[in-house]
């Protein structure tokens, strides 16, 4: 049976680089995946990163496959209005949506059900469907209005995962910090990694 592809939907929060990373450690580990980049996120990633995303879907395809070294076909990129791309059906092919790093106007989409384009549309479909929804907020400090749609989005059946790294494997750069957060979602996927050990792996039995 063909894997069932990841999809990534990249908003314009600050922390491109978690999902940036997220899809390329799927990519590395051969899991196919969608990914959906915002008009936000493209003037973030321009401001955070070395390397700019291009424009066009099919320009940010080609040069994510160039940047990993990354065969041909694991990836595909769908432009923010690509209603015909599998994510925007519960029938297309695909298991999981990962919103990473997910902005609050994107979160408030998800809480109400909202599709006005192809990142809200999938998250929309994955909740009906009952698949895995993950939305890694890059926020602080929450408003109400944050807290309450957190709560409803966690009613819908998705699950609220900050990007709010932790300290306790003693990082030791920013790509520690990033690959702590991209390590959680894994864990929550379901799909081994070796980023972040296990709590309690190799530790004494007499420490807390």
């Amino acid at each position: 049976m063909t894997q069932q592809a990841i999809a990534i939907g990249i908003t314009g929060a600050s922390g491109a680089q978690y999902g940036l990373r997220l899809c390329e450690v799927l990519l590395r580990a051969g899991q196919p995946v969608y990914l959906m980049v915002s008009k936000a996120a493209l003037m973030v990633t321009a401001l955070e990163t070395d390397d700019p995303l291009p424009a066009r879907p099919e320009a940010i395809q080609q040069a994510l496959n160039e940047r990993w070294d990354i065969r041909t076909g694991l990836l595909q990129v769908f432009g923010r209005e690509e209603w015909t791309a599998p994510v925007a059906s519960g029938s297309g092919h695909w298991r999981a949506l990962v919103v990473c790093p997910c902005s609050t106007g994107t979160l408030s989409a998800v809480a109400t059900g909202a599709s006005n384009n192809l990142i809200e549309r999938c998250a929309d479909v994955a909740l009906k469907e009952r698949r895995q929804v993950i939305l890694v907020l890059r926020e602080s400090p929450y408003s109400r209005v944050h807290i309450q749609n957190m709560l409803a989005a966690t009613d819908a059946g998705a699950v609220v995962l900050p990007a709010s790294p932790g300290f306790y494997h003693k990082p030791q750069t920013v790509d520690d910090m990033i690959d702590f957060i991209v390590a959680r979602v894994l864990n929550v996927l379901d799909i081994p990694q070796s980023l972040l050990p296990a709590w309690g792996a190799g530790a004494s039995s007499n420490e807390p």
